[in-house]
């Protein structure tokens, strides 16, 4: 059996058991917190600790609406406040960072039938969806650890892009409620996550590379 030792960090109030928390070769990073001062403390930290590896949990949100198609080399330019987090760590020569950004998640008690069930319309119908089924990204997770590919940024995204009022129509019909309302954008956002760099760079094969091809 693994003994697993938890610790309880605020990374906007750092305090001195951060050190022992980073007595470690790996870490994983997936928190929501967009504080860039707390970010920059804690890489700060992770540069005088143990840690030689760090793999930053980012979101595909880093891409504006009107990118087109999103690739992890584009220059993002203005850059926003999750790009300034993320290199907070890459840009660290204390230690290596992977960047995963991930797209948005469905999955074990993620029904994307739910997501507007409670009466909202969907801001932007003919927008394409963006998904990435929860297994795929535990197993893009496992496949950069066991790979060792480290100083990169990975797209974590299935396959296909739907548009939002075909998909998430479909998904409220199959769950039985009401489907949800939908308003037409003057000038539909226009991003599409590109998956090609994981799928040849990692040989990486999705569980779900079909959205719609998901049993929930």
């Amino acid at each position: 059996k693994t003994r697993v030792t938890p610790h309880i960090i605020d990374i906007e109030a750092l305090q001195g058991n951060v050190k022992d928390f980073l007595q470690a070769q790996t870490l994983i990073i997936n928190i929501t917190c967009k504080a860039l001062p707390a970010f920059e403390k804690l890489a700060e930290e992770i540069a005088k600790s143990p840690v030689q590896q760090v793999l930053f949990i980012s979101s595909t949100s880093v891409y504006p609406n009107d990118a087109g198609v999103c690739q992890e080399s584009d220059q993002l330019v203005p850059e926003t406040n999750l790009r300034k987090i993320e290199k907070c760590f890459t840009d660290n020569t204390d230690f290596e960072c992977t960047v995963l950004r991930l797209a948005g998640l469905i999955g074990r008690k993620r029904h994307p039938g739910r997501f507007f069930a409670s009466g909202k319309s969907i801001k932007d119908g003919f927008a394409k969806v963006n998904l990435i089924h929860q297994a795929d990204c535990i197993k893009l997770i496992e496949t950069i650890l066991t790979q060792q590919a480290w100083g990169e940024i990975f797209n974590g995204c299935a396959d296909n892009h739907p548009t939002k009022k075909d998909y998430y129509t479909e998904m409220a019909l199959s769950l039985g409620v009401p489907k949800p309302d939908y308003i037409i954008a003057e000038n539909s956002a226009t991003k599409v996550i590109s998956n090609e760099k994981v799928k040849r760079t990692l040989g990486y094969q999705f569980i779900y590379p079909n959205i719609l091809d998901v049993s929930f």
